[in-house]
């Protein structure tokens, strides 16, 4: 069945080079183009689309609350189309929460080839489920799964793997962890510039301190850190693991790639590890889970049922990556449990 689009951007030029990347794809249509939102408006109550391309800076509506209005009052899978600037990647974290499918960066100087994953995004989107905004009530950290004195790391690390649909997966973990949580990485595919806000805005929610990693950051209890956009994140051997960035070659077509950073895990940490897969477009990370849980590490995946795509997470199950697949709503707490060495009194 054909996938009908309606593209909306104040730029005629950008306009048609959206139209003219989708309509190359045989299974997409661009039914209709709009320069601004109320022209948008009348279109998508016309037209009925199965994904709507939408820009943020437009005129007479800003793009944020034009999303919010068509995820409440129309909800219809959103793919954003926006510039990578600092000031961008804020407003397109903020569009991530209240619903939007995912975000691809305006063709640039510096990423000419942008758009080439649009159209798999556009078609994932359509066989998506349209989430309405839900990431907002979050506006302090919430109190830590287990009470402060009852949780002591068990000197595993955990290791998490993400794509479309991380945004909101991750603050719903990390809101789970205490403080004092064990060391904890992340490989979530997203563009540079973004994930420093990104990592900004989880320290602002959740109780462990959480960055973007730097070249020669030391894994430590309470630290979560995030791998830049563009960048592997691997682990190097060491009396606590330290962390290596690098701009080696794409993996699976991604930068960071999961399947990297849990290659680089059982390398130095072999099954002292606990491998968690989530939400996202395609199969990055499924092989390197697989051979974790060959090295006798506990690994998890992210239900089909809590899953905005359930891609990622399938690719690692089929081949028995997956020791268990476990709700969004539950996996922070089951990773507390399963690393407190207090085993007393471990949480359910």
């Amino acid at each position: 069945m054909t996938i009908r689009v309606i593209v909306v951007d104040d730029s005629a030029t950008m306009r048609g080079v959206i139209t003219a990347t989708l309509q190359a794809d045989p299974e997409i249509e661009v039914v209709g183009q709009a320069k601004e939102p109320h022209e948008a408006r009348q279109l998508i109550k016309q037209l009925a689309p199965d994904v709507i391309t939408l820009d943020i800076e437009m005129p007479t509506m800003d793009g944020l609350e034009f999303l919010d209005k068509i995820m409440r009052l129309r909800p219809t899978p959103v793919v954003m189309v926006s510039t990578l600037t600092q000031a961008g990647a804020d407003v397109n974290l903020r569009a991530l929460e209240i619903g939007a499918f995912d975000c691809v960066p305006k063709p640039s100087a510096y990423n000419p080839d942008s758009f080439a994953q649009l159209a798999e995004k556009v078609k994932a989107a359509a066989k998506s489920r349209c989430r309405t905004p839900s990431v907002r009530r979050i506006v302090a950290p919430p109190p830590p799964v287990v009470p402060r004195g009852v949780y002591m790391p068990d000197g595993r690390i955990v290791a998490i793997g993400s794509s479309t649909g991380g945004v909101e997966a991750l603050v719903e973990i990390l809101s789970k962890f205490p403080a004092n949580c064990p060391p904890t990485i992340i490989s979530q595919h997203m563009p540079p510039t973004f994930t420093k806000s990104f990592a900004a805005r989880l320290n602002k929610l959740c109780a462990p301190e959480i960055s973007e990693a730097r070249e020669g950051d030391r894994l430590e209890t309470g630290r979560v850190f995030i791998a830049p956009g563009e960048m592997h994140l691997e682990l190097v051997a060491g009396g606590m693991p330290g962390i290596h960035l690098s701009q080696a070659e794409r993996v699976n077509g991604h930068r960071p790639s999961v399947d990297v950073m849990f290659a680089s895990v059982r390398r130095v940490r072999g099954g002292r590890v606990i491998g968690v897969i989530l939400t996202g477009l395609g199969r990055d990370g499924a092989e390197g889970l697989l051979a974790l849980r060959q090295a006798g590490a506990e690994t998890i995946g992210q239900d089909e049922a809590s899953c905005v795509v359930y891609g990622m997470p399938r690719a690692a199950f089929e081949i028995g990556a997956v020791g268990m697949q476990v709700p969004l709503e539950r996996i922070g707490e089951r990773i507390i449990a399963r690393t407190n060495a207090k085993h007393g009194e471990r949480v359910a």
